[in-house]
């Protein structure tokens, strides 16, 4: 008779199948988009290698320069002169950290991916353990962030609503709290970089394409220097964009929205006629009929902005302009056997 134990929480067969073919000594692509972190650069390094001290795996880091204005990239370039192993991928202009993303996506050649922000808001020292829960077969392990009391009061609920929305108007399963602070497999890095959109929603494309995963939580510290780079505006336009790219529901609730207002409204015309005809009450006078004016007037210029947002959605799509564009890749290491630094003129 066969005994079919349970598997450990979290384990299926796919999961112990990964953990038996995972190399023995890794190769970990440290992905950071950096943007203006002159300030807080030397701290992160000598944090991220004090994590990885003493862990069976070969480290390089790829750090992508979204058109910082400081002594940014200088600094980085400095680091890998003096022998830090990776490379410095410089875009030619601001694209955006989701974009910033998808180029260290693109320029990681390593079997694993630790995805983090260079303000040490994502503490290194949860590397190890990521590692430790990939070699047991998980393909993805994300932070959650527990505790994000050092946040406004504004900012905690304005994302726990975003969270419940997104989850309530989209078909895939988001964790709230987790940011892009993750490990994942090449396998999965492989799936992301085929995905074309330039509307790009890295949270959402995480959890799209899915993969076994864990988490590990986490209290969130606070900036250890320089200045955060979101405010309430962009956090908003961020929001949307999530929104539209994972969901049709708000065009949907104006289908449903607008057949149930003309309903109503024919209702009460036909009652307006037959109170007419029947008692020879006149028809109600300007004030109600400007408030109903106004009323549907704002609903109509509402609904064609939602379509809008799918429309413009459209038009960036159709345009396949690239993601992102490289002006210059500084690879030390690669420039050692070549007269000249690399340069990598390519767009993606």
């Amino acid at each position: 008779m066969i005994d079919f134990q349970s598997p450990p929480p979290g384990q299926s067969i796919y999961t112990e199948r990964r953990a038996a073919s995972r190399p023995a000594v890794p190769l970990l692509s440290i992905v950071v988009p950096v943007f203006n972190e002159a300030e807080v650069l030397d701290i992160f390094l000598e944090d991220t290698e004090a994590a990885l001290a003493g862990l069976r795996v070969k480290a390089e880091y790829v750090f992508i320069d979204d058109g910082s204005t400081d002594a940014t990239a200088r600094i980085i370039s400095r680091h890998l002169a003096a022998g830090l192993p990776g490379r410095l991928i410089g875009l030619s202009r601001n694209f955006g950290k989701e974009a910033a993303l998808s180029a260290g996506l693109e320029h990681a050649h390593g079997d694993i991916v630790a995805i983090l922000d260079a303000d040490l808001q994502d503490p290194p020292g949860l590397i190890p353990q990521m590692v430790d829960l990939w070699r047991s077969g998980f393909d993805v392990v994300y932070g959650l962030r527990v505790d994000r009391s050092q946040e406004t009061l504004a900012k905690r609920g304005t994302a726990h609503l975003f969270y419940k929305v997104f989850d309530r108007l989209t078909q895939i399963s988001m964790p709230a709290n987790a940011g892009d602070f993750r490990l994942i497999d090449r396998s999965v890095v492989d799936a992301l970089k085929r995905l074309p959109e330039r509307s790009r929603f890295m949270k959402g494309l995480f959890a799209w394409v899915g993969y076994s995963s864990t988490y590990i939580a986490y209290e969130r510290p606070l900036r250890r220097a320089g200045e955060g780079k979101w405010n309430y505006w962009r956090l908003w336009n961020f929001a949307l964009d999530g929104l539209t790219s994972f969901s049709t529901v708000p065009l949907r609730i104006w289908l449903y929205g607008g057949g149930t207002i003309a309903t109503l409204a024919i209702a009460y015309a036909v009652f307006l006629i037959l109170r007419v005809l029947i008692y020879g009450i006149d028809v109600p006078g300007y004030a109600s009929l400007m408030v109903s004016v106004l009323f549907f007037s704002g609903l109509q210029l509402l609904s064609i902005g939602i379509v809008g947002e799918y429309v413009g959605r459209l038009f960036i799509e159709t345009k396949q302009r690239p993601v992102f564009l490289v002006q210059d890749v500084i690879d030390y290491a690669a420039a050692k056997d070549e007269p000249t630094l690399p340069t990598d003129r390519s767009a993606a």
